[in-house]
């Protein structure tokens, strides 16, 4: 059975920056689509972003394109969470997540199969 672990949270300082990890525990190229989600006290868990098996494709909301980006290194079976810009609403626990899947539906918390324990990120001064 796949096993991710996430690291890399921590506190960060309004308009700083935070690049969370995801370890997968196989290799996961070409057959798993990963996705990042965060959830928040008392919020619904956030869909942030994914990327496609090849790492060719990614996918991200409105609410953080252009500040976060994906990245994968298929050697190290890992995909790289990098955050700029933080605001204070980026605080939550974040969590990377695996799916034999690509499509529309990436976006859906439901659909993954495989889920790390979390890291916290608090962005505040």
């Amino acid at each position: 059975q796949l096993q991710v672990v996430e690291s890399g949270g921590g506190l960060v300082q309004p308009g700083g920056s935070l690049r969370l990890s995801c370890a997968a525990s196989e290799r996961t190229v070409s057959t798993y689509a990963m996705g990042w989600f965060r959830q928040a006290p008392g919020k619904e868990r956030e869909f942030v972003g994914a990327i496609s098996g090849r790492g060719d494709t990614t996918y991200y909301p409105d609410s953080v394109k252009g500040r976060f980006t994906l990245s994968r290194d298929s050697a190290k079976n890992t995909v790289d969470l990098q955050m700029n810009s933080l605001k204070p609403e980026d605080t939550a626990v974040y969590y990377c997540a695996a799916v034999r899947f690509w499509g529309v539906g990436v976006t859906m918390s439901g659909l993954y199969e495989y889920w790390g324990q979390g890291t916290q990120v608090t962005v505040s001064s």
